[in-house]
């Protein structure tokens, strides 16, 4: 799931009124909930892609087909809300993601049972199934836009940015621990026999269990909103997106968006097998890493980049961040050069490597998220009050498509030469700083 706006602090800043904020904190609950299941699975997700037997280049294929499914859903979704209502799309959205997550979680066993390629034709079908429940948050902003005043509406909006970070932040610690043999240990003991119960079914009951618990504070807490359910002729993407790139102003943010999103989506799913294959990281050490980031994430988006917006301005911000993330995925491509020694300052277990993925993770936090704010709040700049709805969903599908295309292809390039993804990611950024030059 993926927002239309990047929060900043002032956005979090400003809470709903309190007589909706019960169903705005439901709403937000949502929101975590599902970035929770989707972060639980990034750390286990390329180490169950190899349980299989299969190339890597299916970690990239998998990890793409989520964000297609999300981008063809949230549309539908939207238009269906409009329709039917939030509640009810809502509620559904979170029962298919955890009968999806269930089903995504016993791939293995229907593998073992039937067939690799029944197995992988289960796991493929359950990510995008659990993809397209993901497309939910065009109806729970609609939620929130119909019970906020306008006033209110941009700081309840803020919230659910804040509530996307946190998920990614905590889904794969919680991954990675559930991933971990002690907790795998003890779950056996716990749960009856034919409950199937690995490093990788784990954390996928897990996110089943979010979803459903979702599920059912939606179902007890959340009204749907009174509203007139008369909405408005929509245009097409097509139209929306020739009318982007028509414009000199959102043209150049819209192809930026695109990029550093194939770049970034493609080194995050890469990142993990890098951390296995060269330094012999397991899914729990790799979810500390990720966690890592996501912490600096929430600090760089909800402080740092802000206040260097308002000293320096976005458009040099940002600027930094394309130079900050170029800078980490070189680092990132040189880091196994560094080798698993000591440094011979400190503890032992301070090597070279682990040096330079701590100096990764920083540059790329930081990068990744003064490019997120920077470009929405340029997009936002260059949008006239009537086309700022168009050109933030424009900007997000590119971004959309982005996390489709770039996992395929570094996944595919990671097989043919390890360091190639993370400098290809590198490289494809060079055009955006041109893009952004002004």
């Amino acid at each position: 799931m993926s927002s239309t706006r990047a929060a900043t602090a002032g956005d979090a800043a400003s809470p709903p009124s309190s007589g909706s904020r019960r169903r705005v904190a439901t709403v937000v609950g949502i929101v975590f909930i599902d970035l929770l299941g989707f972060g639980i699975i990034i750390p286990i997700l390329p180490f169950y892609v190899r349980s299989f037997g299969v190339s890597d280049v299916f970690i990239g294929l998998l990890a793409a087909s989520y964000s297609l499914a999300q981008f063809g859903a949230a549309p539908v979704l939207g238009r269906l809300s409009d329709r039917r209502g939030r509640r009810p799309v809502l509620m559904l959205s979170v029962g298919v993601a955890g009968v999806a997550w269930v089903v995504f979680g016993v791939a293995a066993e229907v593998g073992a049972t039937f067939g690799t390629g029944v197995g992988l034709a289960v796991l493929f079908g359950a990510r995008l199934l659990s993809g397209a429940a993901g497309g939910n948050i065009a109806a729970a902003q609609a939620y929130i836009a119909d019970v906020t005043p306008p006033a209110e509406r941009t700081g309840a909006l803020g919230l659910v940015g804040a509530a996307f970070g946190l998920g990614f932040v905590f889904g794969p610690a919680v991954g990675g621990v559930l991933a971990s043999d002690v907790a795998v240990s003890f779950a056996r003991r716990l749960l009856p026999a034919f409950v199937p119960v690995t490093q990788f079914s784990l954390p996928s009951f897990a996110a089943a269990g979010f979803s459903f618990l979702a599920f059912g504070a939606t179902a007890a807490v959340l009204a749907e909103p009174d509203r007139v359910r008369t909405p408005a002729r929509r245009a097409t993407f097509a139209g929306q997106l020739r009318n982007a790139l028509a414009d000199r102003a959102l043209r150049p943010l819209v192809v930026a968006f695109f990029l550093t999103s194939v770049a970034f989506a493609g080194v995050t799913v890469m990142f993990v097998p890098l951390l296995a294959d060269s330094f012999g990281y397991d899914a729990t050490t790799a979810a500390l890493f990720l966690a890592y980031v996501g912490a600096l994430g929430i600090l760089n988006q909800g402080v740092l980049v802000g206040r260097l917006s308002r000293a320096f301005g976005v458009a040099r911000v940002v600027r930094g961040g394309v130079a900050s993330l170029f800078a980490a995925l070189l680092l990132l491509a040189a880091a196994p050069l560094a080798g698993t020694a000591p440094v011979g300052v400190g503890p032992g277990w301070i090597t070279g490597g682990l040096v330079a993925l701590l100096a990764f993770g920083a540059l790329a936090s930081f990068g990744n998220g003064a490019i997120t704010v920077g470009l929405a709040a340029l997009v936002s700049e260059s949008a006239t009050a009537d086309t700022q709805g168009a050109a933030f969903g424009v900007t997000q599908a590119a971004g959309s498509l982005g996390r489709t295309v770039g996992p395929p292809l570094a996944a595919a390039a990671y097989v043919a030469v390890y360091w190639s993804p993370f400098v290809a990611g590198a490289l494809v950024l060079v055009p955006v700083a041109v893009l952004l030059r002004r």
